[in-house]
């Protein structure tokens, strides 16, 4: 792979990042997609739903809005 500058004038820092960001990009784009990603147990949705919540009475309606 071969990087060229064509305008401008960039100092060894910014054509290191320039770098990094190109090499990171390929990498990506090389891994496998079928290969699982590892979840965050925060945005696992059973974890919301681990346990059921008990139904409303038949007067919840009511009670739902008198207030205390």
């Amino acid at each position: 792979m071969t990087i060229r500058v064509v305008r401008g004038n960039p100092t060894p820092e910014e054509l290191a990042a320039a770098l990094a960001v190109v090499r990171a990009r390929a990498a990506a784009v090389a891994t496998p997609s079928g290969a699982p990603e590892q979840r965050d147990g925060w945005s696992d949705p059973s974890r919301i739903a681990a346990h059921r919540l008990p139904r409303p009475g038949r007067t919840a309606w009511a009670r739902s809005c008198w207030p205390g």
